[in-house]
């Protein structure tokens, strides 16, 4: 049997690469002569860069950052093509992963050390960035970013606002004439499955905001201050409007990075899976097994397991899906997967059950082999 391992990470707790090894183990354990590709994948969040590229032989760089509450931290990108392109994640120096549960706060996390990785990114001479924006632990519009980059954002009296989803509402206009000039240089590929506007009941702040710690009244008071970034971008000549799809990922990183930087949505997870190498492996596959740590509404609705699972369809594969934990609509994973469990044991509890992710997924994918056999008409072992 050939098959592809192809997941996501399990956020929190399992690296693309960890997942891909723990499921080959269970794999050889239920048959030692299967054939396994592991093609370890991202779509647009952590583990992007690092999953482009190190499957296009590129190195990394690191740099020095502002840390999304205001320490300095060590962050890194890759560069790929001989160092014509650069990638990048946001969540490496503005993510969640890099504040405990109860650091989390919209109101003063910023994405300024975003803004710094780009710089140091521009300093090799790069002249394509791919930036992956998922995971952000912020919702300041991008604000950050852009004044690390040289944008000043004014209140009324000229003076800058500051840092954080706080300063969004004292926001009266954009300068731009300090701005990077070697942004004009440069292509930004911006890789993002996020479809959301900026604002609004589908925006960034009602939609993201909760998951980066925000209370319904910060709710009310991030999407107000967003609009006045919005209105100020539109003030200044920047933008018609702030309602194209992806302007609200990233808490409005997307907006900022279209508005300010010129950069142009991509789905991050084809963009992942070109650069992996995935489609190139498909030709005699019986089998894709995919994964991730939680799966629900938005699974279906083109996060990477059901792209990958598009995709192999579309080459006749069928595709499985090892998660976490399985939520939302059990007809549409039907729809998108010929088989889905989550791997969890009976533990009662998220801390349990990342404490025993490693043998559950092993012993889940396991089983799935093992089922093949059982239909394909294999006998038990005397």
């Amino acid at each position: 049997m050939k098959i592809i391992v192809a997941p996501d990470s399990f956020k929190g707790n399992m690296s693309a690469p960890d997942v891909c090894a723990v499921i080959e183990a269970g794999i050889l354990r239920a048959d030692k002569t299967a054939s396994v590709y592991k093609i370890p994948l991202a779509d647009g969040g952590e583990g992007t860069a690092r999953a482009v590229t190190e499957a296009a032989g590129g190195r990394f760089i690191k740099a020095a950052v502002t840390g999304p509450l205001g320490n300095r931290i060590e962050a890194d990108f890759g560069l790929i093509e001989n160092g014509r392109v650069a990638v990048l994640d946001l969540a490496s120096a503005s993510g969640l992963e890099l504040l405990s549960r109860d650091q989390l706060n919209p109101l003063k996390a910023t994405t300024y050390g975003t803004g710094e990785l780009i710089k140091a990114a521009l300093d090799t001479g790069a002249k394509e960035l791919i930036i992956g924006i998922g995971g952000s632990a912020t919702n300041d519009g991008g604000i950050g970013m852009i004044s690390a980059l040289g944008f000043k954002v004014l209140d009324e009296k000229g003076q800058v606002v500051g840092q954080g989803g706080e300063a969004l509402g004292k926001i009266a206009s954009v300068d731009i004439s300090g701005a990077d000039k070697r942004l004009k240089d440069v292509s930004i590929k911006v890789a993002c499955d996020v479809t959301n506007p900026l604002l609004g009941p589908k925006g960034a702040s009602a939609i993201f905001g909760p998951q980066k710690g925000a209370t319904p009244e910060m709710v009310k008071v991030l999407d107000a201050g967003l609009a006045k970034l919005g209105d100020a971008w539109i003030n200044a000549g920047l933008a018609r409007d702030v309602e194209q799809p992806g302007d609200g990922a990233a808490g409005g990183v997307g907006a900022a990075m279209r508005i300010c930087l010129g950069a142009v949505m991509e789905s991050g997870a084809m963009l992942v899976m070109k650069y992996s190498g995935f489609f190139n492996h498909l030709a005699g596959i019986d089998l894709v097994i995919t994964g991730e740590g939680m799966t629900d509404g938005q699974t279906s609705g083109g996060k990477l397991c059901s792209v990958v699972a598009r995709e192999s369809h579309k080459a006749g594969i069928p595709v499985a899906l090892l998660s976490g934990a399985l939520g939302g609509d059990a007809p549409a994973l039907s729809g998108s997967f010929e088989y889905a469990v989550s791997i969890a044991c009976g533990q009662l509890g998220l801390d349990a059950m990342i404490k025993d992710s490693r043998r559950d997924l092993g012993f889940a994918a396991e089983n799935l082999i093992r089922a093949i056999q059982i239909g394909a008409g294999a006998r038990p072992k005397a």
